[in-house]
């Protein structure tokens, strides 16, 4: 266990922009897969609320926010259930294959919870989907976040923006292709890469990867599906994922 105060500090790592482009409305399955990276906003507002401020209709998420970590600073993770056990899931982009990043669990505003920073290592990375796992040295008494296939209408992403303390966004299924999943009014910044699309039931559909919304709520942003990162993987075996 480390101090609160060390926990608390990983928020103050720097982190850099995913991308420059223009954002764009994306109307095609191939577009999902060719757009920029980019840290975005869907709307004229942000729409986030502190995870333990959170009154919202999804509930069952809420009870997932534990398993949600801060790595290097600079990208959400999520603490998943595999049967070689449990991994901090994230986007590839945001890691390289070896790295030993530090993860911090309950950096939140009001934490409910022992914040804890361990470390840990990358034992796969991969570009297309965009994805890594990383094995952790010390393992929390959290309960890891299960995969799922199944999206439901509307859909959360608990994720630390910019590196600050925890939050949860709302928004709205709206496809899948190319192994993609789209959803919109489902507000991200730099810092949010990696954290799980969840559905209703609090179950991780996808890793969010990509954002393409505008100020005027067109456009979507988007995540590699759990299904595409299952079957890539070496490490999670399809009994890791379920329809659910």
């Amino acid at each position: 266990m480390v101090p609160r105060g060390l926990a608390l500090a990983i928020v103050a790592l720097s982190s850099a922009a995913c991308g420059t482009s223009a954002p764009r409305e994306v109307t095609a399955c191939g577009g999902l897969r060719t757009a920029a990276v980019l840290p975005t906003q869907c709307g004229a507002s942000l729409d986030f609320t502190p995870i333990n401020r959170y009154q919202g209709e999804l509930a069952s998420v809420q009870q997932r926010e534990d398993a949600v970590v801060l790595i290097n600073g600079s990208c959400t993770g999520t603490l998943i259930a595999a049967a070689a056990g449990p991994v901090v899931a994230t986007a590839g982009h945001c890691i390289a294959l070896g790295d030993r990043p530090l993860i911090a669990f309950n950096v939140e505003a009001d934490p409910d919870g022992d914040p804890l920073v361990t470390t840990g290592t990358v034992i796969e990375r991969a570009a297309d989907p965009d994805y890594a796992l990383i094995q952790l040295e010390q393992l929390p008494a959290v309960t890891p976040t299960l995969l799922t296939t199944q999206a439901t209408e509307l859909l959360a992403i608990i994720q630390h923006p910019r590196g600050g303390p925890k939050v949860i966004a709302e928004g709205k299924f709206l496809r899948t292709c190319d192994a993609m999943i789209a959803y919109g009014d489902l507000d991200t910044l730099v810092g949010s890469s990696g954290a799980g699309v969840l559905n209703r039931q609090g179950y991780l559909v996808a890793i969010h990867s990509d954002g393409d919304c505008a100020s005027d709520g067109s456009g979507a942003n988007r995540g590699w599906s759990a299904a595409s990162i299952v079957e890539a993987s070496a490490y999670l075996v399809p009994a890791d994922l379920a329809d659910r």
